[in-house]
């Protein structure tokens, strides 16, 4: 029964999700190459901004099963900390990791520890997700590794095709430098990510 209320609850928020962004096709840019060069110097520019904190929704679907809640994700270089409200189960957990280590509060079960996230967010929440790589995908940027992009007249990414995954950006800001995405559907078979983001900070550099 806590199954089906957490897959409806996803369902609800994907449909919602879904439906604040109408899946009209922007025109691509005419000069790809071009808009490439602008996603390199885009991505340099990201990487200098390396302190950084989301406040939005996430709702996340995976092989039948799914959650979905208030997401507040604080990077700082290398260090994360991801907190997740689920307003249906009235259930939160906390997320907090550096490279080689993390660890989860909030479970039944009491905190537990991984050598990574995505291993603890498989295990005891039940999403697959490319964590590290969701990293860059949300700010709009490429991965580690081979990637293809399609791009936009005002040369931000429209997709991102890589490791598997297809990752259409819906919605885009219209402030800071870079300008950052607003909504994020990420895909790969029955898996699924949509995150809408209400809020981007840049936090000062140490």
């Amino acid at each position: 029964m806590i199954a089906m209320v957490r897959v409806m609850a996803v369902a609800v928020l994907l449909a919602g999700l879904v439906a604040c962004s109408a899946p009209v096709r922007p025109s691509l840019a005419p000069d790809q190459e071009a808009a490439m060069a602008q996603q390199q110097r885009r991505e340099a520019a990201l990487a200098q901004q390396d302190r950084w904190r989301l406040s939005g929704r996430i709702a996340v679907s995976s092989d039948g099963d799914g959650g979905s809640g208030r997401l507040e994700w604080v990077q700082d270089g290398e260090a994360f900390e991801i907190s997740l409200r689920a307003p249906v189960t009235r259930r939160s957990w906390r997320l907090v990791g550096t490279p080689g280590f993390a660890r989860i509060e909030g479970l039944d079960v009491g905190p537990q520890t991984a050598a990574s996230a995505e291993i603890l967010l498989a295990e005891y929440v039940g999403w697959t997700i490319p964590l590290d790589d969701l990293r860059a995908w949300a700010r709009g940027a490429r991965a580690q590794g081979p990637a293809q992009v399609d791009f936009d007249v005002a040369q931000r990414p429209v997709q991102i095709r890589q490791h598997g995954w297809t990752i259409d950006y819906r919605a885009w800001g219209d402030e800071g430098d870079p300008v950052l995405p607003l909504r994020v559907f990420a895909e790969r078979g029955e898996q699924r990510v949509r995150l809408q983001v209400d809020q981007w900070q840049l936090m000062a550099q140490p």
